[in-house]
């Protein structure tokens, strides 16, 4: 397999987890923290930072909204226990 299909998978299945997660709503941070060792706020730190490692600035409400698929602040008013 040559290194665009696997950088194409890798894509697609980061994305089908940020679905997952914004689908299980129910599921908190801290859980995710306690039992996996990161949360949805990572993957929003993880995603910013590999856009800086291209140049490429996200702001942190910004990529926090990619995760969560709403602004941050309106989720933790939702769902956050």
């Amino acid at each position: 397999m040559d290194d665009t299909t696997i950088k194409e998978l890798q894509s697609a299945a980061f994305e089908r987890l940020i679905q997952h997660l914004r689908e299980r709503k129910d599921v908190q941070n801290i859980d995710l923290m306690n039992l996996a060792g990161f949360c949805r706020n990572c993957l929003s730190k993880w995603y910013r930072e590999e856009a800086q490692k291209k140049g490429i600035e996200i702001s942190d409400p910004d990529a926090r909204r990619h995760v969560y698929g709403i602004p941050y602040d309106e989720w933790k008013q939702k769902y956050q226990k």
